[in-house]
């Protein structure tokens, strides 16, 4: 897979991405504090981040300018990401669900 591709990969700055969702370094930094972001470091120790990352660091972004306060922000992304982890696995096993059912059907 290219890297350019891979939403985990820590392609951002902190300065870039700070830019890109228009929030501050320290505003980052407040994220990395909290344990919400863990993002890699460089060989000269700065903050590097991926896409995944700037998603979750808008979304509590998001989240702060709705009222909620950082630590409601970070509750609530972690919640949502639980939530959708969930889900995924309820499908996975609905469908192999279903496809054993539909083969016992089919050779009762």
């Amino acid at each position: 897979m290219d890297r350019l591709d891979d939403e985990d990969f820590p392609a951002y700055s902190m300065g870039r991405a700070a830019e890109l969702l228009g929030v501050t370094q320290a505003f980052l930094r407040s994220l990395d504090g909290a344990r919400l972001l863990t993002p890699q470091r460089s060989e000269g120790g700065h903050r590097r981040y991926s896409r995944y990352q700037l998603r979750i660091a808008a979304r509590v972004r998001e989240l702060i300018d709705a009222g909620n306060s950082l630590e409601g922000a970070c509750r609530i992304v972690i919640l949502e990401d639980q939530l959708a982890e969930a889900q995924a696995l309820n499908a996975t096993l609905q469908h192999a669900l279903d496809t054993h059912e539909a083969r016992d059907s089919e050779h009762p």
